[in-house]
């Protein structure tokens, strides 16, 4: 990390030196409407799971939209060493450049290479008209959650993708629950018992089978407690930073997991376990309930019922820990983390065209035409709704059309993306939606300045390091829980807890 900073000095100066502005406040001349005399420079990143075409019908919905001319470049591997490498060359900088998550924009805005939408705004009104129609809780997980480390927006609020997109869910073996009329629990002391009665019917399972260590522990942490999480998290009822591991809920959360490893409920490995094997056991029937990604019932089932054609998984209403704290619900991750910056290229001309350009895509023209496409083109009307016209492959729209793809869409219709949902998937989505936190933890999106950075950089990763090797020890029993106070005292007094607190405290009062 201390690499990267000295990098980031370096781009400073490199743009300190080559932009216009000299790095200040850019004040940006009214231009013409846009035309095809004005080339768009967009660098995006190529899907693995749809990679990047240039026929694709949505770059032509883009450029007859907005009347502009698109010069698109795809990064097809090692997006960030090949972004860090063109942001160190403001004189051949795209106008605007696709990123697949906000924190990796922050880096950028300290050193000046972007544009904040603030100081566009002349040129943004149907951005700016859009912003004042969102709810307190849109503007929260969309807007408010772009904004960097000065409190100002360079990464554009992204908005439509919520059903879908990183959804979290409990996911249980409805097909095996029926066969031996087994109760969905409620209650994590029900899902102790249905395990039990499982693990007797299956003696070579783990019943409950978590994997990624704290990745899906944090993800259900509202089963204990609201918004909770072991690591750093805002408490939104309390209005306030915590770190989940120096709470009493984390005694509880460890010793809950300590009996079912014990007993071989769940893989004692759970903490590192590789997908491969995780994925064998939900596969041949050792493994029958877990929080996960909701669109794993997808990939599970389809997978699985090549052999075995009544192998159905399904979400569930994710049980409670703790009857006086926990609620039945998921931590929020559905925040859609993709969007674009406008770049500082040091023209004042071609700024204004990028951001009228941004701008564009938050009309309702664009809204229509970059979720369905046009009619009998790239969908039909069917019984009175839009329905996607697909190849005799079933293919799907974004990987046919380019349709919800990284730099084509700021706003997407939802009923567009839950058109690429199977009906497993449907059949529960609302229920899972509705069993979710309505706010996401703010580590998710929270832009730190260049000395909060560094105290970070210098100081977290040892305190993650210890809290995740003392929790395995307390799971795997080498380490009595009787010494878990005096971990948590450890915490406190030798890894800088509170500073960071201090540190995260600052840093979001930035954005509310």
């Amino acid at each position: 990390m201390k690499k990267l900073a000295a990098f980031i000095l370096v781009l400073v100066m490199i743009f300190a030196l080559t932009a216009c502005t000299g790095g200040k406040q850019q004040t940006v001349a009214n231009s013409d409407s846009l035309t095809k005399n004005d080339v768009i420079k967009l660098v995006t990143v190529s899907s693995s799971s749809w990679p990047y075409r240039e026929d694709w019908k949505v770059w032509d919905y883009i450029e007859e939209g907005s009347g502009v001319t698109l010069d698109v470049t795809a990064i097809l591997t090692d997006p960030d060493t090949k972004y860090s490498i063109m942001f160190a060359s403001p004189e051949t900088l795209a106008d605007v450049v696709a990123f697949t998550s906000k924190t990796g924009t922050d880096g950028y805005a300290i050193q000046g290479a972007l544009i904040p939408f603030e100081d566009v705004a002349e040129h943004m009104p149907n951005y700016n008209a859009w912003v004042k129609t969102l709810s307190e809780e849109d503007y929260a997980n969309n807007v408010a959650a772009r904004k960097s480390y000065d409190g100002k927006i360079y990464y554009s609020p992204v908005i439509g993708r919520e059903l879908s997109q990183n959804v979290r869910a409990w996911l249980y073996r409805k097909d095996i629950f029926e066969k031996h009329n087994l109760k969905i629990p409620a209650t994590f002391d029900e899902l102790y018992d249905v395990c039990k009665e499982l693990k007797a019917i299956y003696p070579d399972s783990y019943p409950f089978s978590l994997r990624s260590a704290f990745n899906h522990i944090n993800g259900s942490g509202p089963s204990w407690k609201e918004y909770w999480t072991a690591e750093f998290y805002y408490d939104f009822n309390e209005g306030k930073w915590c770190y989940g591991a120096i709470e009493d809920t984390m005694r509880d959360v460890t010793e809950f997991y300590k009996k079912m490893v014990s007993e071989k409920l769940m893989p004692s490995d759970f903490m590192t376990i590789d997908n491969t094997t995780w994925q064998e056991l939900i596969t041949t029937d050792r493994g029958f309930i877990f929080p996960d990604y909701q669109t794993r019932i997808d990939f599970f089932n389809s997978i699985a019922r090549k052999a075995k054609p009544s192998f159905d998984l399904k979400a569930m209403v994710p049980p409670v820990a703790d009857a006086e704290n926990g609620v039945p619900m998921v931590n929020k991750y559905n925040v859609d983390p993709t969007g674009v910056v406008i770049c500082n290229t040091g023209d004042e001309g071609k700024i204004a065209t990028a951001a009228k350009f941004v701008d564009w895509l938050y009309t309702d023209e664009a809204y229509e035409l970059l979720s369905w496409g046009k009619e009998s083109e790239t969908y039909e009307i069917v019984d009175g709704k839009k329905k996607y016209i697909l190849d005799d492959a079933g293919t799907q729209a974004n990987t046919l059309y380019g349709f919800g793809t990284y730099g084509t869409f700021v706003r997407m219709d939802p009923d567009a993306i839950l058109a690429f949902e199977s009906e497993d998937i449907s059949a529960g989505r609302d229920m899972v939606i509705e069993h979710t936190m309505p706010y996401a933890n703010p580590t998710l999106y929270l832009a730190f300045n260049e000395e909060e950075n560094k105290f970070i950089d210098d100081y977290k990763p040892a305190l993650v390091s210890y809290t995740n090797e003392m929790f395995t020890k307390f799971i795997l029993n080498q380490e009595p829980i009787s010494n878990f106070d005096s971990f948590v005292e450890t915490l406190k007094r030798d890894f800088y807890v509170d500073e960071l607190l201090e540190v995260y405290e600052s840093a979001y009062a930035r954005i509310k």
